[in-house]
C-alpha cells in the first residue's frame, strides 16, 4: 500500500508500495507506520508540547540504515527529521508527514582507557556514556540530565559539570562519523573534512547526520563531592548573593547551579517544605574531596538550610541527580540567556518572578560555566559565546494543555525582564521552536552564522536537512 508523505516544498506525494518494499528490503532496522503498535511510543518525544506525526519512522540499526534512510528521503524529496535521545525542547526529532530517522536503537559505547577516548553511537544518552567511562575512572564532558541524548547535546555545543574545566562538549570531540546529504559516510575531524567538523561542533543538525562521536575523556571520580543544599525562599536573596561570590571565586573543579522553585516532594527535602518556595544550590566538586569540603564550609554555614545532601557520591549518581525534575511527558517551555555575571539586578528580578511561578514543576536556574571556554577564540566552533560566565534558564514545566498560555507567559515575562542582565547571547539547544533568526544569531554570533550559512549552501545545497534550527536567512 502506498504511503502519503510531505515533500520539502510542502506538496504531498504518494510513494508507491513497490518503492516502500524496496526500502524495507534494504533496511535492517524496523520501519514503522502509524498502524504499527510501536509507532505511538516511538514518535513521542520528551516535551509533550510537541505532537507531530511522521508518515514513517525508520529505526536505524547502524550507519548503513542511516545512509539508506537519507537516500530514500533524498530520492523522494521528503521532509525528514533526526531523533537521537529525543530530549530537545523544540522537538526537532519529529516531523509531521515526513520520515523520522530514529537513531535511538544505536547505543554502543567503546572506551579506550589507555588513550582516554571513547566512541559513542548517536542514539546514546548521557547515562550510557557515563556508565561505561566511569568503569575506568574517566568521563566525557556531558550535560546535567542522564536521559539527554549525546547527539543533540554535542552538535548544539553542550555544557555540564565539567565544562568549567574542559569547555563545551563539542570542544572535546576528536572525530565524528557522518552521513552527508548525498548519502555518503565520511569522517569529520581536524584533519578530515575540517569544514564539516567545524560546523558540526555547535551548528546543529544542518550539515549531516552524525552516527558516532569520538570524545576525549578526563580523569573524574568515580567518587566526587556533590549534591544539593536547600533553603526556604525567605533566604533567597542572601543565598544568591553568596552564590555570586562563591561561584565567581571558585576553582574550575567546582561547578554550582542555583535553582529557584517550589519544593517537590523529593525524599531528600523535609516534608514541611514540600510545596513551598525554596532556593537550592547543586554542587559538583571533582577535585580532592577534602579540598571541596573546605570550599563548601561557608555555604553550609549560611542561614538555616532546610536540607543538605552534599556528600561523597559516585559521579554517575551526580549526573542523574536532576533527572526527576525533567520526566518525559510533561509540557515544557524554556527561555534562556547567557550572563556575564550574577548581579543585584538579576537577583532581584529572579526572586520576583520565582514568586510568580505558575506550576510546581517550573524553575529558574543559573548554571555557572565560566572557565575553560574562554580560553579558545570565538570562532573555534559555532557554539561561540565564550565570554559567558553563566547560563540563565527559565524552565516552564506543567501537566495540562489548558495551562499552556499562563506558563508560557510567565517564562516570557521573566525572560524579558532579565534581558538587560544578559550578554545578548543564548544557547541554541535551549531555543524553543518559535524563536527565529535573531535568536539563532544570538546563539552563534554574526560571523559564525555567516560561515555556517556558506557551509550549508555548499554541503547541503538542496537543504535536505531542514528540520533544524536553520542557519540560512
Amino acid at each position: 500500500m502506498a504511503l502519503r508523505f510531505k515533500q520539502l516544498d510542502g506538496a504531498p506525494i504518494e510513494v508507491s508500495d513497490a518503492a516502500l518494499q524496496a526500502f524495507k528490503a534494504s533496511f535492517r532496522g524496523a520501519l514503522l507506520t502509524p498502524e504499527d503498535p510501536a509507532y505511538e511510543e516511538t514518535r513521542q518525544v520528551w516535551n509533550a508540547m510537541i505532537d507531530r506525526r511522521p508518515a514513517l519512522v525508520a529505526r536505524c540499526s547502524g550507519s548503513a540504515d542511516v545512509v539508506r534512510a537519507v537516500q530514500f528521503a533524498r530520492e523522494h524529496r521528503i521532509v525528514n527529521s533526526v531523533r537521537g535521545g529525543g530530549h530537545n525542547i523544540a522537538g526537532l526529532a519529529v516531523c509531521d508527514g515526513g520520515l523520522m530517522i530514529d537513531l535511538s536503537p544505536m547505543r554502543g559505547v567503546w572506551v579506550d582507557a589507555a588513550g582516554r577516548t571513547c566512541r559513542a553511537q548517536a542514539g546514546c544518552t548521557l547515562g550510557d556514556v557515563d556508565r561505561e567511562t566511569q568503569l575506568h575512572g574517566l568521563a566525557a564532558v556531558m550535560g546535567f540530565v542522564s536521559a539527554t541524548g549525546v547527539a543533540g547535546l554535542t552538535v548544539g555545543g553542550g555544557f555540564g559539570y565539567l565544562t568549567r574545566r574542559h569547555g563545551w562538549t563539542c570542544d572535546t570531540v576528536l572525530s565524528m562519523d557522518v552521513v552527508t546529504a548525498e548519502g555518503r559516510v565520511v569522517r569529520a575531524s581536524a584533519d578530515d573534512n575540517a569544514d564539516l567538523f567545524w560546523a558540526l561542533r555547535g551548528g546543529g543538525g544542518n550539515f549531516g547526520i552524525v552516527t558516532s562521536f569520538e570524545y576525549r575523556l578526563f580523569p573524574v571520580g568515580p567518587e566526587i563531592l556533590g549534591g544539593a543544599i536547600a533553603w526556604r525562599a525567605e533566604d533567597s536573596r542572601s543565598v544568591l548573593h553568596a552564590f555570586q561570590e562563591f561561584s565567581a571565586n571558585a576553582p574550575r573543579e567546582l561547578t554550582s547551579v542555583a535553582v529557584l522553585r517550589i519544593a517537590p516532594p523529593a525524599p531528600w527535602l523535609p516534608k514541611e517544605v514540600h510545596g513551598k518556595p525554596i532556593v537550592a544550590l547543586f554542587i559538583c566538586y571533582t577535585g580532592a574531596p577534602e579540598r571541596g569540603e573546605a570550599l563548601l564550609a561557608p555555604l553550609r554555614a549560611l542561614g538555616q538550610p532546610a536540607a543538605d545532601i552534599v556528600t561523597r557520591r559516585p559521579y554517575t549518581q551526580m549526573q542523574s541527580l536532576l533527572d526527576a525534575t525533567q520526566p518525559k511527558g510533561r509540557r515544557y517551555y524554556w527561555k534562556s540567556h547567557y550572563l556575564p555575571r550574577i548581579d543585584a539586578r538579576l537577583i532581584d528580578t529572579a526572586i520576583t518572578h520565582a514568586a510568580r511561578i505558575r506550576s510546581p514543576h517550573s524553575a529558574i536556574l543559573m548554571f555557572h560555566i565560566g572557565g575553560a571556554l574562554g580560553e579558545l577564540p570565538a570562532d573555534h566552533s559555532p557554539a561561540g559565546n565564550r565570554d559567558a560566565a553563566y547560563v540563565l534558564n527559565i524552565t516552564g514545566s506543567w501537566e495540562r494543555p489548558d495551562d499552556d498560555e499562563a506558563n508560557k507567559r510567565w517564562a516570557r515575562e521573566c525572560f524579558e525582564e532579565t534581558r538587560p542582565c544578559s550578554t545578548g547571547g543564548t544557547y541554541v539547544n535551549f531555543l524553543t521552536e518559535e524563536e527565529g533568526r535573531d535568536r539563532i544569531e544570538a546563539a552563534y554570533g554574526s560571523a559564525n552564522l555567516r560561515r555556517l550559512a556558506e557551509l550549508k549552501r555548499r554541503l547541503d545545497p538542496d537543504t535536505l536537512f531542514r528540520h533544524t534550527k536553520g542557519v540560512l536567512a
